[in-house]
């Protein structure tokens, strides 16, 4: 191989390196998929059972997921929630913030901690986003398992998909 085509070679790989590396600003873990990126999310849910707005390395693995007008309004409710306690310092008081024992992927009470998922159906809404539906399940013993469905909403940012909001859907009657 000459001279000039090794140069050539070097500088397409270092391209194609460096574009790589940049990417979307997103972990290789994370799809860039809207049905795979909420599969891998909620393969975390299912493993994590974060209550309220998740923080430390729970926050590290669902972030990446996440927009950032998502981050931003989990940013404001731990702050919420910091700012209630310097006002209240009795450590035996609890806020009267449901979301502190919310699922914020799945759900309140019993639905925080979903044991399998199974994604439904994707939709395309008018704005753009889409919906991926989640059918999520959580067994018990000698009874029939809960099962309930949100919806993740998918958008793009900054080149690939991310997670927008979660619509806790109503109940089939």
């Amino acid at each position: 191989m000459n001279l000039s085509r090794c140069i050539l070679f070097l500088q397409f790989a270092t391209a194609l390196v460096i574009g790589q590396a940049v990417g979307n600003g997103k972990p290789a873990g994370v799809p860039n998929q809207p049905e795979a990126l909420v599969r891998s999310l909620y393969t975390q849910v299912v493993v994590r059972h974060t209550l309220g707005v998740p923080e430390g390395e729970d926050m590290k693995i669902f972030a990446p997921y996440l927009s950032k007008a998502l981050l931003h309004k989990m940013d404001l409710a731990i702050a919420c929630v910091d700012d209630w306690h310097r006002q209240n310092p009795e450590p035996h008081l609890k806020p009267e913030l449901g979301w502190l024992e919310l699922g914020p992927f799945s759900g309140d009470n019993e639905r925080a901690s979903p044991q399998t998922f199974h994604i439904e159906r994707t939709q395309l809404e008018k704005d753009g986003s889409l919906r991926v539906y989640v059918r999520l399940t959580r067994p018990y013993p000698n009874v029939p398992p809960s099962i309930w469905r949100v919806a993740a909403v998918v958008a793009r940012e900054n080149g690939g998909f991310v997670v927008d909001d979660v619509m806790y859907l109503k109940d089939d009657v």
